[in-house]
């Protein structure tokens, strides 16, 4: 795709954080990506912009140790949640980081949606119940991206996709779900639709918790 059809291509890193009071400004509109270190979120996020290198991937599950902010147009940003809590990290590392993502989620007003995503083959682990829950608890929107739907045939992809949504409406009303693959860019057009609808909804979120 050229830049044209493709929004996100002009994807920029803008900055890190370790904490909260490191964050940018908290204006304008941005979607954040969550998902256990081996999802494929980095993949997917360089799938979605176009952009081979913009965030790192590793066979080394957990690297992500910071809140990674792209910049896509003025004030609109994507924002890479780290993949702690999944990984082999010290207990303490991970009550930090479980902390400043509950905090995240709970106050941060130009927050528009997460993408929370999840292996195909392996959904609904402890963390993703755990997102879900606090985005249901903040009345977040979410959609699930059910990444490497390519190692499954179509018909046990739309058999788990089925069986997804079913679980959703049961639990987490709220959130969506669609099928992805950064291999053979499955889904694609469908999740850049939503993360442009996202990102131009310009209203902040008044029922955050200061």
């Amino acid at each position: 795709m050229n830049q044209h059809s493709n929004p996100f291509q002009q994807a920029a890193f803008l900055t890190s954080a370790n904490a909260l009071a490191q964050l940018p400004p908290d204006q304008g509109s941005e979607v954040a990506f969550a998902g256990r270190s081996n999802a494929g979120k980095s993949s997917a996020l360089n799938t979605i912009t176009g952009q081979r290198g913009l965030a790192r991937t590793s066979k080394t599950p957990g690297r992500t140790q910071l809140i990674n902010f792209f910049a896509i147009g003025p004030e609109q940003h994507l924002v890479d949640l780290p993949g702690y809590g999944y990984a082999k990290v010290p207990l303490s590392v991970k009550r930090h980081w479980q902390q400043v993502l509950a905090d995240y989620l709970r106050t941060r007003k130009a927050l528009r949606g997460l993408i929370l995503l999840m292996d195909i083959r392996h959904p609904f682990k402890d963390f993703d119940q755990q997102m879900l829950d606090w985005c249901n608890q903040q009345r977040m929107p979410v959609h699930i991206l059910l990444t490497k739907a390519d190692k499954l045939g179509r018909g046990a992809a739309g058999n788990t996709l089925q069986q997804v949504r079913k679980q959703l409406g049961k639990d987490w009303p709220l959130a969506t779900v669609q099928l992805f693959s950064s291999l053979d860019k499955q889904g694609l057009d469908e999740v850049r639709a939503l993360l442009s609808e996202w990102l131009q909804t310009g209203e902040a979120r008044t029922d955050k918790k200061e």
